[in-house]
Parts: C-alpha cells; sequence; structure tokens
C-alpha cells in the first residue's frame, strides 16, 4: 500500500486527507471514509474499514471535515450544509485522479448522515454507499424546536455548537434522499447504540430499493465489541461490487 497526506481546499477550508492505494494497480475503484461528529480519520473503526477496502484493491481517501481532526473551521461552526460542501468538493477531486474507476462512500454516525443526504444529491456519482450507524435522527431532532426557540447554541459532550448547525439540519430531507439513490446500499447498525437511534438504521433499509442490513447485537455506536463483524460484513459487501 502507497499512502499520500495532503490538504484538499474547500471555499477556503483546509481539509485533511489520506489517499492509500494498493500497490501494483494500475486501476482501482476508489471510497471516500468520513467520520461522525467530534470525529477523526484515525478511529479505530475507520482505519479497520479502510484497510479492507485496501486489501480488496480498493483505494481509500479518508477525509475530516470542516471543524474536526486536523482540517480547518472552528468545530462550533460546522454544520451538515458544510459537511455537504465538503463532500462535493472531496468528489470532484476523486473523480480528477486519472486511476479512478468508480467511487463509493462510506460514513460513520453523522458522517453516515452526510452519507445518505451527499448520495441523495450526486445518485449517479457513486457506483455504492455504506453508511455505518448513520445518525439519521439529526434532522428530525433539529425539527423539533418552535421556530421562534432555536436555542443561539447547545452542547454536545461539553463541546459548543453555534445555532448555524440547528438551522442547516432543519433543511435536510432524509427521506427524499434515500429514495433518490437507487444503488446498491451497506447499512451497519450495532443494536446496543445509545448514541443515535438503531430502528432508524433497520428502517431506512426497508426504504432503499437495493439495500443490506447487518445488525450487531450487543454493540456500541463505534462497534467497540465486534468490530470484525462489520469487517466481515464490509468485505462481504465489497466484493459483490467488484464481481
Amino acid at each position: 500500500m502507497t499512502r499520500e497526506e495532503f490538504y484538499l481546499t474547500d471555499d477556503g477550508i483546509r481539509l485533511h486527507a489520506k489517499l492509500d492505494r494498493p500497490e501494483g494497480l494500475e486501476k482501482t475503484p476508489l471510497c471516500i471514509v468520513v467520520h461522525g461528529l467530534t470525529g477523526h480519520m484515525e478511529e479505530p473503526h475507520l482505519c479497520a474499514v479502510s484497510e479492507t477496502m485496501n486489501d480488496l484493491g480498493i483505494a481509500t481517501l479518508r477525509v475530516e471535515l470542516y471543524g474536526h481532526g486536523q482540517s480547518d473551521g472552528a468545530f462550533e461552526d460546522h454544520d451538515l450544509a458544510k459537511w455537504l460542501h465538503n463532500l462535493d468538493t472531496v468528489t470532484d477531486y476523486a473523480k480528477s485522479l486519472d486511476f479512478v474507476t468508480d467511487l463509493y462512500l462510506c460514513g460513520h454516525s453523522q458522517g453516515g448522515l452526510a452519507v445518505v443526504i451527499q448520495a441523495g444529491r450526486r445518485p449517479e456519482e457513486y457506483k455504492a454507499i455504506l453508511p455505518l450507524a448513520p445518525a439519521l435522527m439529526i434532522p428530525r431532532l433539529a425539527k423539533q424546536f418552535p421556530e421562534d426557540e432555536i436555542p443561539d447554541c447547545f452542547y454536545f459532550h461539553e463541546q459548543r455548537i453555534a445555532q448555524g448547525y440547528i438551522l442547516a439540519n432543519r433543511a435536510l430531507d432524509v427521506d427524499a434522499a434515500i429514495r433518490n439513490y437507487h444503488g446498491p446500499v451497506l447499512l451497519v447498525q450495532g443494536m446496543a447504540d445509545t448514541t443515535i437511534v438503531p430502528q432508524d438504521t433497520v428502517d431506512a433499509a426497508k426504504v432503499y430499493e437495493n439495500a443490506t442490513l447487518v445488525t450487531i447485537d450487543g454493540d456500541t455506536h463505534c462497534f467497540d465489541y465486534h468490530l470484525d463483524k462489520v469487517v466481515e460484513a464490509v468485505k462481504e459487501f465489497m466484493a459483490k461490487q467488484l464481481g
């Protein structure tokens, strides 16, 4: 495997990226891999997914989005609209690479939500998507605030997030995004996840036209106990995409 570490620029914001390519292959598919809220590219579950892809002959582009990891932007000012704009830039960059054949998109938690929305926005770009424990409830929670009672900020694990996060998330339509993507989807969900709503993932699998749902009993949001089952699911799913 060869690794390249660099920054992509999106609207003046530098996004930290790592591109891992299997050696000896002139042309390969590529999977963009993104983290969740407060996350970063070196989390064990993201590294495991990336390594699994590489073992299958798939390049990976792990990217830290606005306000996270080593990327620019204040955490408190990040929102899903900024992340989707980031994903547009990352996708366009990936498409420009002369060795790339097909594009895949994988994300965890809030990154999983971003994957769902992004695939609905640009459905022809991604051969398949892999939302892992996607935080599909975020827009629903944002819409629960009455119009005149949206707080100026809130705190997540003692980290401040500005009002713009709520406003941007209120504009997201998860159901429409799911209906608009027609390619293969792998949804992986730990059923002891207390960070998001596991049933949302189960329900999403019923709406997607071509979904594979893998539920892992007793596992957490970051797959702390059964990461091997996540790896197995990704390996089996991607092997089918490669034919």
